[in-house]
């Protein structure tokens, strides 16, 4: 009778663990940047909203924050004690599921990548936190990528968690004075990666694995590219190679989950993939910036939160008739909704009738310049007060917001070394350019005639008649 009972119960058990299982998620919480030495009442927020499943994208403690004291796994296994010893998080760790990937400084080096000596034991003090099995094949793997399926079929949900330091490719750095910045420089050599060809071929496998939504986890961003510091564009093969991936792969539902920058927003693109490709960033647990600041530019930005501690939350209505409705949001440390922005998991869908690859660009062919006229770069190394004339291609351009002064630039990005700047001044454009904007001379070889002047130690021209401007192409 004992052993009935005894066999009653287990199977009653498994049931439940098998229901448990296939219920599917409704509710995903998400983050990163939590410095171990501050309050983090963001946990507690957490908390309360019940998740069904907590995802952590980095920097889940800063192991290298003291730079009196050297990181090796005795720190970082030390820095790991002070979060547990925090009663909100050790609350959620018992009560919710979580799944994580680590960012620099959970890797143990700012901006740390495949060089760094300690990666192996940090990866294993990492699966330890994590209360990952002694005989999980992760703790084999070169790397913590890690992904999971929660839910029944047809509320199926997938989430992929990448590794982008383990193997990552050097990405240097460059002060540049005049933003006094130092920022981080893009990585060209075919060789460059940020997976690593194990995790690159992995990652294909799990994009064919049948799933409604895929939420995938990666430390740094993914579609913004105009910051001076960490983001996918930095290899920007590597980030070619991904969009080829989702690509190719028809992989459908997916969603990107970010951290790293101390700021949240939500970046879409539609040109990426042939549906729109979001990237929603939660970075501040409570590592934000308290006071007000200006959003960054962002050309992919849906809607912003540039200052305050956050976390992000998924829900997930599965009983809409027509497609479920995924609602992605963005809450401040109160756990007030800041941004909310819903759609259709059936907009997430592969089309076959739009062009899945953006398209290329043909190579501008530099219009001969006539003898005395220079180049931005030999115009870069003038004098202030020289005369000259100068020809260059407008690469990009920005009207200011009161409209008086238009920036034509010699290259896409305005703060590259080679980069030089034509100020177009309202008197410039009382005539034929009263209208113009940046778009109209992007693409066109323009001749400039001026004097060499100097801003923030950057050589230009400014341009007070509009006869000093003509457009040869």
């Amino acid at each position: 009778m004992t052993r009935l009972l005894l066999a009653l119960v287990v199977a009653l058990a498994g049931a439940a663990l098998a229901i448990a299982q296939e219920k599917p998620l409704a509710r995903i919480a998400f983050g990163s940047c939590a410095d171990q030495d501050k309050p983090c009442p963001i946990w507690g927020s957490i908390g309360k909203l019940q998740p069904d499943l907590l995802v952590l994208l980095g920097d889940t403690m800063y192991a290298d924050l003291d730079k009196s004291k050297k990181v090796d796994p005795n720190r970082i296994r030390e820095t790991y004690g002070k979060v547990d010893a925090e009663a909100e998080f050790a609350k959620l760790k018992k009560t919710v599921p979580i799944l994580a990937t680590w960012d620099d400084h959970d890797f143990g080096k700012n901006d740390g990548d495949a060089r760094f000596p300690f990666k192996d034991e940090s990866q294993q003090i990492f699966l330890d936190f994590f209360g990952v099995p002694k005989d999980s094949p992760r703790r084999t793997r070169k790397g913590v990528y890690h992904a999971q399926v929660f839910g029944p079929e047809g509320k199926r949900v997938q989430v992929i968690m990448l590794d982008g330091r383990y193997h990552r490719s050097t990405i240097t750095t460059k002060f540049n004075p005049r933003l006094r910045v130092t920022e981080s420089q893009p990585n060209t050599d075919p060789a460059a990666t940020f997976l690593g060809e194990e995790q690159w071929t992995w990652f294909e496998e799990q994009l064919k694995v049948p799933a409604e939504l895929r939420l995938i986890g990666t430390g740094i961003q993914v579609l913004s590219e105009e910051h001076p510091f960490e983001k996918w564009s930095l290899i920007p093969h590597e980030r070619e190679r991904l969009f080829k991936l989702l690509r190719d792969t028809k992989a459908n539902g997916v969603v990107f989950l970010s951290g790293d920058r101390h700021l949240a927003e939500l970046s879409m693109s539609q040109e990426a993939i042939s549906y729109p490709l979001y990237d929603i960033t939660a970075s501040g647990f409570n590592q934000a910036n308290k006071a007000w600041r200006a959003p960054e530019k962002n050309r992919h930005r849906v809607a912003a939160m540039p200052y305050g501690n956050n976390f992000g939350l998924i829900t997930i209505d599965w009983t809409s008739e027509t497609s479920p409705r995924v609602t992605l949001q963005l809450r401040d440390e109160e756990g007030e909704i800041v941004v909310r922005h819903a759609i259709r998991l059936g907009m997430l869908t592969p089309n076959e009738n739009v062009a899945a690859k953006p398209k290329e660009s043909k190579p501008s062919v530099e219009v001969k310049r006539p003898e005395g006229v220079i180049s931005p770069a030999e115009a870069l190394k003038g004098k202030v007060g020289d005369e000259v004339t100068l020809q260059f291609e407008v690469k990009g351009g920005r009207l200011t917001a009161d409209k008086r002064r238009l920036f034509l630039n010699s290259e896409a990005d305005f703060r590259d070394e080679k980069n030089f700047t034509v100020v177009m001044n309202a008197k410039s454009r009382e005539g034929t350019w009263k209208d113009a904007t940046g778009d109209t001379f992007k693409g066109k070889t323009v001749r400039i005639k001026g004097k060499l002047s100097k801003f923030q130690n950057q050589i230009q021209i400014e341009v007070d008649d509009e006869k000093q401007v003509e457009v040869v192409k």
